[in-house]
């Protein structure tokens, strides 16, 4: 259910602003130039304990002129809403382009992309969640934390929730102009048990993930709240009292509400065609899956199927058109377990050689220059597989891996190593209690070869972060991955205390 854009962004003056910055573009002979405004809310509110511990609320309003000039970029932003200072603005971005000119060894192409008109989007949500009061919120994290602090075993409780509504316009000098207004999520709770004896600890966090919903969410719409707190304080208790993993290979059945950062740092950023080409390295390094290997890289096995997807309902990249005017588009990255597609905006689609950009340009402020950023990139279901306890079922000797927690992989994105939030131990198809300490290691094509069988639809969850980071200055930007449960066979399992040292 989509709502009205908010009546306060719609007021601001931006069709003014934009007409006289792409104007003055137009008069300094910009090959290229768009206008971008922006009102970024946002709200983080923290309960410790049952306690307001913090309500934290944001504003982040400007506007940009981008322009090519020369074939060179230019940037620059402001916060003052004149025409005067749009043309400023302007001037400053084509200054910038000419003094850069003569230092730029790859004149700018950008892959073409239709006028689309003036249009406007709004992603899919039911109450907006600045329309809800804080007392309310507060109450509903206060509710939830009581109910884990009436628990035996549970110590502490923390509680937060993050909201952002984005509002932004764009018009560029093609005739698109855009109007979008997005709204995101994330509530979150993390339990704590102390062994009162032996001094050692443990926490069980939610595995609700952050989503493209509002208020609603907090009320049960795409999550069983009631269950998943119900459930905590007795997983924790056991996970307190699991014996330590033996290293060793297992068969692993992982849970979309893991899997989904596996997915995120082991083919979301290695298939960024910036990444892959060296274009970026700044933030967590390139990318093993260059593009000499289009085509031909078996990036896992023949059931692999991952897809880039900015249209995705609830998702966290999900979008009308990009901060190129690029509409949302849905496509291949990874089909029957080969590379077959990266993720592009309109300067690197041009470099490559490809006839579109797929919409993954994005910058997280207003004054901030579009990167390339991730779509909401997604293992798909197989069409009649198997539910999760069936996956369970064929597992003879092997953990079943449930929410995320730590990671790491390497500057190429291939050598890796992640935990989770519970490892329930798997013997003759069934689950046989928790164990500590345990880490899945492997490299990223070694890992999804082993991919043996693919849940259904039913296990198919769309999870994610707000905090995807990129680039240098560094930015984020939100980001879903959906995935089912999966079973991956023979994988190293490290015992994470004897790795420390411990």
């Amino acid at each position: 259910m989509s709502q009205a854009i908010d009546a306060d962004f719609v007021a601001l003056p931006l069709r003014h602003l934009a007409e006289a910055a792409l104007g003055r573009a137009q008069e300094l002979g910009a090959q290229y130039a768009a206008f971008r405004l922006e009102r970024i809310r946002t709200q983080a509110l923290r309960v410790r304990d049952a306690a307001v511990e913090g309500i934290n609320d944001a504003e982040d309003i400007g506007f940009s002129v981008r322009v090519v000039l020369d074939g060179t970029w230019g940037f620059a932003s402001d916060v003052v809403r004149t025409v005067e200072a749009a043309v400023a603005a302007t001037d400053r971005a084509a200054a910038l382009a000419r003094v850069s000119a003569p230092l730029n060894t790859e004149p700018v192409e950008l892959a073409p992309e239709p006028s689309h008109g003036d249009v406007t989007w709004v992603s899919s949500y039911a109450i907006d969640p600045f329309t809800v009061s804080d007392a309310q919120k507060v109450g509903r994290l206060q509710d939830w934390s009581r109910r884990l602090l009436d628990a035996p075993g549970v110590a502490h409780v923390d509680a937060e929730l993050m909201a952002v509504r984005e509002n932004t316009f764009y018009a560029d000098l093609a005739g698109t102009v855009t109007t979008q207004q997005r709204v995101r999520l994330h509530p979150q709770l993390t339990a704590v048990a102390v062994d009162a004896t032996s001094g050692a600890f443990e926490t069980m966090r939610t595995t609700a993930p952050p989503v493209g919903r509002g208020w609603e969410y907090l009320d049960g719409a795409g999550w069983d709240w009631d269950a998943e707190l119900a459930q905590m304080p007795e997983w924790l208790a056991e996970k307190l009292a699991a014996p330590s993993v033996e290293p060793g290979r297992y068969d692993l059945v992982i849970d979309p509400t893991n899997l989904w950062l596996t997915i995120h740092e082991s083919v979301g950023h290695a298939t960024e065609l910036d990444r892959a080409l060296g274009y970026e390295a700044n933030y967590a390094g390139m990318s093993f899956a260059t593009p000499d290997q289009l085509g031909t890289l078996h990036y896992g096995s023949a059931l692999m199927h991952v897809t880039g997807d900015r249209t995705v309902e609830h998702g966290l990249s999900t979008v009308g058109w990009d901060h190129e005017g690029v509409s949302g588009q849905q496509f291949d990255i990874v089909r029957d377990g080969v590379l077959v597609g990266y993720q592009l905006d309109r300067r690197i689609a041009s470099r490559f050689g490809y006839d579109r950009s797929n919409g993954c340009a994005f910058a997280d402020s207003p004054g901030h220059v579009p990167i390339q950023r991730m779509a909401n990139v997604s293992l798909q279901p197989a069409p009649d597989g198997p539910s999760t306890a069936d996956l369970i079922a064929g597992v003879e000797d092997g953990l079943y891996v449930v929410g995320d927690k730590s990671w790491s992989i390497d500057m190429q994105r291939y050598n890796f190593q992640f935990t989770g939030q519970r490892f329930f131990r798997i013997r003759s198809g069934q689950l046989a209690g928790q164990l500590r300490d345990v880490a899945y290691q492997a490299t990223t094509t070694d890992f999804w070869g082993s991919m043996a069988a693919v849940g259904g639809p039913q296990t198919h969850l769309l999870a994610g972060a707000f905090n995807c980071g990129k680039g240098q200055p560094g930015q984020v930007a939100p980001v879903s991955h959906g995935a089912p449960s999966a079973v991956f066979r023979g994988v190293n399992i490290l015992n994470t205390v004897q790795e420390g040292g411990r």
